[in-house]
């Protein structure tokens, strides 16, 4: 087959410049699917997406609040609403209160037999002529017992400081050896000691004695005063924890109740006046009742007291204010106080640096003023006898008590 020849359009004419731009016929546009065919695609995946994640919101019940700016770091993110809402209040466990309270160790042991220890308990009761051994654990230990051992300085008890424990031993006991027993530990700085109150220990102990219900009395009567400022305690201490103690008034006869308003039981005191008056005086005595047997105390005298506490009110009076060579003269120092507070005197007097011989004697006596009302007189005479011109000048008279002390002074001139 021959090939054809060459046309005319195959030839390689001369370039020319391309025709002028004519408006040819308008062409027909392209359908939506076919404008929008790759932006519809990013559509339907956005919404995808978002249908998901709304899905996962409503399986995880966390909806994002509408309409809410973002927050700022550190912005407070609870929401505010008016919603009351009872507060819940924590409860306190029982080791926390008691952890509130300040510990206080015991440090008190009894001895048992066979060299056996436990923890005494709050009232202990023993028979009268055992013997009692308390140990209390520390270096420096001070102890408390019944007055009435310390008094007397009883050979039958005594005390021990070992390095690491104090040892009180109290032998032959008796029922007038019922009473509080207690220690404590020191905190020394050189020779001064204060009571450590974190380690203490006590017991009061019953001995009980056969025909003794009550703490034997130094004395058949005994004085109490009643003070219009202050606790007054009728002393009817028992040896059985568990005996009925009861009071009463021995004219007119009959019975003082204990109302705990007025008057309390104290088993380790006896009968106390919350509120001691006047209409409390008078002579009462106590009853204790145990195991079928009865007995009644010794008596006690009450006595109402009108001077007020505080140091002593005193007075000086001398028998001649201007004495003449060779006489005598007396100049007296006078205290009205409390029945039971003892008064100290002291005198300066001008013959007392060439040590000029005096007489100085100090006497008391309880007064009755009306009413059954009591008070202490105390007096202090000092007495210079064949009067010189050396002896005249100041008397001065200092008189103490526990509240304390109160001075006055008189001339004696020579004549």
């Amino acid at each position: 087959m021959k090939p054809n020849p060459p046309t005319a359009a195959s030839q390689e004419p001369a370039p020319r410049p391309p025709p002028p731009l004519r408006p040819g016929p308008a062409q027909p546009p392209r359908s939506c699917a076919q404008r929008s065919e790759v932006p519809e695609m990013k559509v339907w995946l956005l919404l995808g997406l978002l249908l998901v994640h709304e899905a996962l919101e409503d399986v995880t019940g966390q909806h994002p609040p509408k309409n809410k700016r973002p927050k700022e770091p550190g912005e407070n993110r609870i929401k505010p609403t008016n919603k009351k809402v009872k507060p819940k209040i924590p409860k306190m466990k029982d080791r926390d209160s008691a952890d509130s309270t300040p510990k206080t160790q015991s440090i008190m042991m009894q001895v048992l037999d066979k060299g056996r220890f436990q923890k005494p308990a709050a009232t202990l009761s023993l028979l009268a002529g055992q013997t009692v051994e308390l140990r209390c654990k520390g270096s420096k230990i001070g102890w408390s017992y019944p007055a009435y051992l310390d008094t007397f300085k009883d050979s039958r008890l005594s005390v021990k400081q070992n390095e690491r424990y104090s040892q009180l031993t109290l032998v032959n006991s008796t029922s007038a050896d019922t009473g509080e027993f207690s220690c404590w530990g020191q905190l020394c700085s050189g020779y001064i000691c204060r009571k450590d109150e974190a380690k203490t220990g006590s017991t009061y102990i019953f001995f009980t004695e056969k025909g003794e219900l009550f703490v034997p009395s130094p004395s058949y009567f005994d004085v109490v005063y009643l003070n219009p400022d202050r606790q007054a305690v009728v002393p009817c201490r028992v040896t059985v924890l568990s005996a009925k103690v009861t009071l009463h008034r021995e004219f007119p006869a009959k019975e003082i109740p204990a109302n705990g308003t007025d008057i309390v039981y104290d088993m380790k005191r006896g009968f106390v006046y919350l509120q001691p008056h006047s209409e409390h005086q008078g002579v009462v005595y106590c009853r204790a009742e145990a195991g079928g047997r009865s007995q009644i105390s010794v008596k006690y005298q009450l006595l109402y007291v009108t001077v007020p506490s505080g140091p002593p009110s005193t007075t000086i009076l001398a028998s001649s204010n201007k004495v003449r060579s060779g006489d005598d003269v007396n100049v007296l120092c006078t205290v009205l106080g409390e029945p039971d507070v003892e008064v100290e005197f002291r005198w300066i007097f001008p013959g007392q640096k060439d040590e000029r011989p005096v007489t100085i004697q100090d006497t008391w006596r309880l007064i009755h003023r009306g009413l059954g009302h009591t008070t202490r007189i105390s007096q202090s005479v000092i007495t210079v006898e064949d009067f010189e011109t050396i002896d005249a000048g100041y008397y001065i008279c200092t008189a103490q008590n526990l509240q304390g002390q109160t001075t006055v002074a008189t001339t004696v001139e020579f004549s």
